[in-house]
């Protein structure tokens, strides 16, 4: 259900800064409603403020393992060794308590605050490289700026002449995309909950020059494992942040596939509507447990978001529809409905451009 590479690759006037491209790796679960999930070169999902465990691909296909393999370090020699790296100004406030994330320029690790005992993630870039540097500034150019409950809030920054490290709250729920996968789809009830709280958050941005333009599942983190937490919005390493005065339409071509809007495609200027679009696909998953676009051939998924022409599990009827619990057909209609209509409303605003 994905393709090549999760995030295409920004292509922005000399002006425009570049973003970060990420890739995937296939993943191999049980109840796969995506085909992959981001990750880094070695296979590590890449999640910053997220407390899940980093996650490894086999690097040794066939499990054929090589005659001597070395014993995996004791989590406390690990520990010591990320505590190593870090500025003193850094660990003379926190306690570095485990590594919980990484990526090609950065690693995340759960802290504790000395003084309050307060739990955080921090994420060290390393930004003596160009990417690195560039996905630090963009991220920190909009939470510098932010602070809403449904967007993942920057505590405090320390600046080295070669790391950056970024102190943020500790999201321990996991992925939406996660819950997705263990619930195969949500009830409306729920899923309009889930979306109010993405929307709160989305509203909050664009009133502030911001948009978000990689939305997806995976992007949206609970704060905590119960049912009653909130959602976050995380990963701004693709947004872009315009002050009050400034042109509002964007063109650098970037996104998730899945997820990218019809006038990015085109390469049209674009506005922050492209947000929209991606939650019309978020809602489209939440209901139906599916993809409403989705080819391997990335060109074929371009053309099936250029003509609006979406899947549906099952028959096209409303009949074809799994009801379950308190679902009924008609809601599921409704649901259908307005997706639909969300596409016309995108693609007419993509033709006026």
């Amino acid at each position: 259900m994905g393709c090549g590479t999760s995030k295409v690759l920004p292509e922005p006037p000399k002006d425009v800064q570049l973003d970060l491209v990420k890739k995937v790796e296939p993943y191999t679960g049980h109840n796969d409603i995506y085909k992959h999930f981001i990750k880094d070169d070695c296979g590590t999902v890449i999640k910053a403020g997220s407390p899940s465990p980093p996650r490894h691909a086999n690097p040794y296909p066939g499990n054929h393992l090589p005659t001597h393999v070395d014993q995996p370090e004791p989590r406390k020699n690990k520990v010591a060794k990320y505590r190593a790296k870090f500025d003193p100004r850094v660990t003379a406030k926190y306690d570095i308590k485990a590594l919980i994330g990484r990526g090609s320029f950065s690693r995340v690790v759960r802290v504790e605050h000395k003084a309050t005992k307060q739990p955080y993630a921090i994420k060290m870039i390393e930004t003596k490289y160009r990417e690195g540097r560039e996905v630090c500034e963009s991220e920190l150019s909009v939470l510098r700026r932010v602070r809403h409950t449904n967007i993942i809030q920057l505590i405090e920054v320390f600046e080295t002449q070669d790391r950056v490290y970024m102190v943020m709250e500790l999201a321990t729920g996991g992925e939406l995309f996660d819950r997705i996968i263990a619930k195969g789809s949500f009830t409306e009830r729920d899923a309009t909950r889930v979306l109010q709280m993405v929307l709160d958050g989305v509203r909050y941005l664009h009133t502030l020059g911001i948009t978000h333009r990689d939305l997806k599942p995976e992007n949206l983190l609970y704060y905590h494992p119960g049912t009653d937490s909130k959602i976050m919005i995380t990963d701004f390493g693709l947004a872009s942040a315009r002050k009050k005065g400034d042109d509002c339409l964007m063109k650098t071509t970037c996104g998730t596939p899945e997820y990218i809007a019809p006038e990015i495609l085109v390469r049209k200027p674009y506005t922050n509507s492209v947000d929209m679009w991606a939650l019309g696909v978020i809602s489209y998953i939440l209901l139906s447990g599916t993809m409403p676009f989705e080819d391997d051939n990335r060109t074929r998924l371009y053309r099936q978001i250029l003509k609006g022409k979406y899947s549906y599990s099952g028959e096209v009827s409303v009949a074809g529809f799994k009801v379950r619990g308190s679902r009924t057909r008609s809601s599921l209609y409704v649901g259908r409905c307005a997706f639909q209509k969300l596409v016309c409303l995108c693609r007419a605003v993509m033709l006026a451009a």
